[in-house]
Order: C-alpha cells, then structure tokens, then sequence
C-alpha cells in the first residue's frame, strides 16, 4: 500500500467514527485521558497531517508548529471535513520528495530544533502510525465512557497486528 493509501485508510475511519458521535461527546473531557476529549485526539491527528502537507512546499516539517484549531476538537463536521480534505491534498504530494523534520525533543526553548533528513513517503508512513496509536487511545476512551457507541473492532490496530491475528485464527 502506498503511503498516501494509507492516509485515506485514515481518513475514512476517523469520518466512520465521527458519524457515531455528537458534539456532547466528542468534546466532553475524559478522565482516561487525563482531562482531554477524544476531539482533542483527532485534532492532533490533523494537526500532524496538516504540519506534514505545509511542509511539502516548505521543504521543511515542524511538527512544533500545529495549528491546534478548537474547532475541529469540539465539532465533529469540522473535523470529518478536515480529514477528507486532508486525505486529498496527501494524494497530490509526491512522496519521493525529501524534506527536512525538525522537532524539539526537550520543553527548554533554549535548545535548538533538531533536524533530520526524510521524505514525504517516510512522513506519511510516521503520520499514519501516530493516527494508529491515537486510535487506539481513543477507542479505549470511547469503550470506557461511552459503551452505547458501538465502534469498529478494527479501529486502531496496526495492518500488521491484523495480518498476525489473520494468520494465528488459520
């Protein structure tokens, strides 16, 4: 699968999700994750695609800079809006392009960036790993507080995790 299939992957889950919540919900924070919403997960998930898609014509990745937009954590047609339009920028970028990702790995803001050589597919391959794992919180979240919402099994689990449990049911 190329990297950008599995930004639409992406996409239509979160949209699949979304379709099962109402604002109430989605906004409402949780002590499972210590304060924060499963709105607050899917607006980081965005804003990785979102850094990652303004990094194309920069040349350059920040991870740092995301938008963090409220609206799409506390309204759920903003941010089924924001994925679809993400899943189609990602489909237009060429993932052999190189970049360069820089990231803090310290809270000192007296140390500087870190940089990195990458690509474009390798960002994408990163983003889609990080949507897994939120997912995945967020689907033990949704478990927890809101048994009513029947979500899909297969949400956040890793295609190779799938592939395994395939392969030990034979």
């Amino acid at each position: 699968m190329d990297p950008r299939e599995g930004t639409q992957v992406i996409s239509e889950q979160v949209q699949n999700l979304l379709d099962l919540m109402n604002n109430k919900n989605y906004s409402q924070p949780l002590q499972t994750f210590n304060g924060s919403s499963v709105g607050q997960h899917i607006r980081h998930i965005v804003d990785f695609y979102l850094c990652l898609i303004n990094g194309v014509n920069d040349v350059d990745i920040n991870y740092d800079k995301r938008e963090r937009n409220q609206n799409i954590e506390k309204d759920c047609l903003t941010a089924k809006n924001m994925m679809a339009i993400v899943a189609n920028k990602v489909q237009e970028v060429d993932i052999e392009k190189t970049v360069t990702v820089c990231s803090s790995y310290v809270a000192d803001e007296n140390v500087a960036l870190k940089s990195v050589p990458s690509s474009i597919g390798r960002e994408l391959m990163y983003a889609y790993d990080h949507a897994i794992h939120h997912l995945a919180m967020i689907k033990i979240g949704i478990q927890i507080h809101f048994p009513e919402i029947q979500i899909d099994k297969d949400l956040g689990v890793a295609p190779s995790t799938l592939k395994y449990r395939q392969q030990c049911a034979q």
